[in-house]
Parts: C-alpha cells; structure tokens; sequence
C-alpha cells in the first residue's frame, strides 16, 4: 500500500494540485493574481495556478504535522526580506492566503479543525487522507512503469568500436 509518505513531496504536490484544480471548491480569490504570499516577497507569484499548489502544499502539510494552525504556517511559508542595506530580516508569510486556503479545504472535506489536549487547528480527514494516497499510488504506477520498461531504442555499442573509429 502506497501512502502520501512514499513518493517525493514535489511529484505529490504537483499532481494533488492538478486534482484540486477538478474540485469546485477550491478556486483562486480574484485577488490572487495581484497578492503577493507574504511581507518578504517583492512580487507575486509568477506561476498562474500558484493557488491549487499551495492548496495541496498545505493539504500535504496538514496530513504530516496536524494538528496544525494557520501560526505555523505562517513561519513555514515566511522567509527573509532584503531590506536594502539593513541587515536581512525573518518575516512570516501571509496569513489571509493560509486561512482561505483552509476554508476551500474545509468545504472540500478534507480537512476539519479539532481540539486534542491542549493543541488546536486542522487535520486531514479521512476522505482527505485518501485523496492523498491515490495521488500518491498514481505517482507510484508512474514511476513504476518507467523503471519496468525499459526502452529498446538502439543497442549499446561496444567500446571496441567506439575506439577505431
């Protein structure tokens, strides 16, 4: 069986942000063009559908350290701000950004707010944990199919012939 902790983050992220693209409810704000992901950025993202990738950053995030809050994610996405001839300084990324995300999550069903003990935010739910791991299993095959099948394009020379030559 093949989870969300077996294959790369980034091959996940990108084909659980192509999945979420399909969802209805995960949509980019209108503003999302024009914001940019925090105080130390200097211009938006240049990617068009950065919204769904940091969606299923977030969702994979959640699924590895929940219960987590929109604080912790805040100094995850932060990052140092050039301050011209000022040393460089840690700034924490936006949290308007953190909280819509987790609201389209929450109407996707795939995350939900709890309380354990003394530690409150979000965890993945199970229709999440499985929206996860099937992303995961298609990376998997993938990858399996490429490595299974090896390509019979030509034969490999010999180096007897590459030398008179």
């Amino acid at each position: 069986m093949v989870s969300a902790f077996d294959v790369p983050a980034n091959d996940l992220i990108r084909v659980a942000a192509e999945q979420l693209k399909k969802t209805s409810e995960i949509k980019a704000p209108a503003w999302a063009a024009y914001a940019k992901t925090g105080m130390h950025k200097e211009h938006p993202p240049a990617q068009t559908d950065w919204w769904f990738s940091r969606s299923a950053a977030v969702l994979l995030t959640v699924r590895k350290k929940g219960p987590i809050g929109v604080q912790k994610l805040r100094t995850k996405y932060g990052g140092r701000k050039n301050r011209g001839h000022k040393p460089e300084r840690f700034y924490k990324g936006s949290g308007n950004i953190l909280r819509k995300v987790f609201q389209q999550l929450e109407a996707a069903k795939l995350v939900q707010q709890v309380k354990v003990g003394i530690h409150k935010g979000r965890i993945v739910t199970p229709q999440g944990v499985s929206f996860l791991d099937k992303c995961a299993v298609s990376i998997y095959k993938k990858a399996e199919k490429k490595t299974a099948a090896p390509s019979p394009a030509s034969p490999v020379p010999s180096p007897a012939k590459e030398q008179s030559s």
